[in-house]
């Protein structure tokens, strides 16, 4: 039998796998959840420095002021809406919606354009001043 050349696993990137929505979106969805797992220990921190008051909420406030702090609280932000919308989409999915291929990609397109936009209406307002 001749030997094949041949990709072993669909996994290979490159030219011979080409990323699709649906491995994109099950990646972030992972990904985002790891960032909200660990956003919840921030926010436990958080929490402890408020209840401790004084000198440790003030250390808690200047971390989270920072640059690096800032970006922090984006990313938590951005994970948590991305994985709420993300997973009301599965929760369809299984009640037996949505498994057409154009229906899987509106869906798609549909929670990243709404984790973004909603991501930047929720800073908007906290930038503002808040409701």
């Amino acid at each position: 039998m001749a030997h094949r050349n041949r990709p072993l696993s669909p996994f290979m990137l490159g030219t011979l796998y080409r990323l699709q929505i649906t491995s994109v979106m099950s990646l972030m969805h992972r990904v985002t959840g790891i960032i909200a797992s660990v956003g919840a220990f921030g926010l436990a921190w958080w929490l402890l420095a408020v209840a401790q008051g004084g000198d440790a909420y003030a250390n808690a406030s200047a971390c989270l002021a920072s640059p690096l702090g800032t970006l922090a609280l984006a990313a938590f932000s951005f994970a948590l809406v991305y994985h709420l919308l993300n997973g009301i989409r599965h929760l369809m999915w299984d009640a037996g919606m949505g498994f057409e291929l154009p229906e899987v990609y509106r869906s798609g397109y549909t929670v990243i354009t709404l984790a973004v936009v909603l991501t930047a209406v929720i800073w908007f307002i906290a930038l503002r001043g808040g409701a």
